[in-house]
């Protein structure tokens, strides 16, 4: 599989989402995308319960476990990289994450407008 460079939304290094779980298009803890990634899993989100229900009706249950896939099903503050089409309807509904910008991957933006994604940025990292 080819990769698209790792360059974020706002034009640094895309730093990695979460290695616990584990995310991303690769399975590497970044939400780095390439041609195969039909769904542009490009938005690197903290996760809600809101945002988790709203995913579940939605048709996409991120929070049941599926071991017979190696998935332990995501929790509310856990980070995930989101389908950028999904975020967005999320948006719409009133129901979107909060986003890491520096973790999101550039690509996001052929879906999301820029000011959608920084107007839901997630506080920093405390140091």
């Amino acid at each position: 599989m080819s990769r698209d460079p790792d360059v974020n939304v706002v034009g640094g290094e895309l730093l990695p989402c979460s290695a616990d779980p584990m995310t991303g298009f690769f399975r590497d803890a970044c939400c780095a995308t390439g041609p195969e990634d039909l769904g542009s899993h490009t938005v690197c989100a903290v996760m809600t319960e809101e945002f988790l229900a709203f995913s579940r009706a939605a048709g996409n249950d991120l929070s049941t476990p599926r071991p017979e896939w190696g998935f332990e099903g995501v929790r509310p503050g856990d980070r995930w990289c989101l389908c950028a089409a999904r975020w967005l309807e999320a948006h719409e509904a009133g129901q979107a994450p909060e986003v890491v910008l520096g973790a999101t991957h550039l690509r996001a933006l052929e879906v999301v407008p820029i000011e959608l994604l920084t107007a839901r940025a997630a506080a920093p990292d405390p140091a």
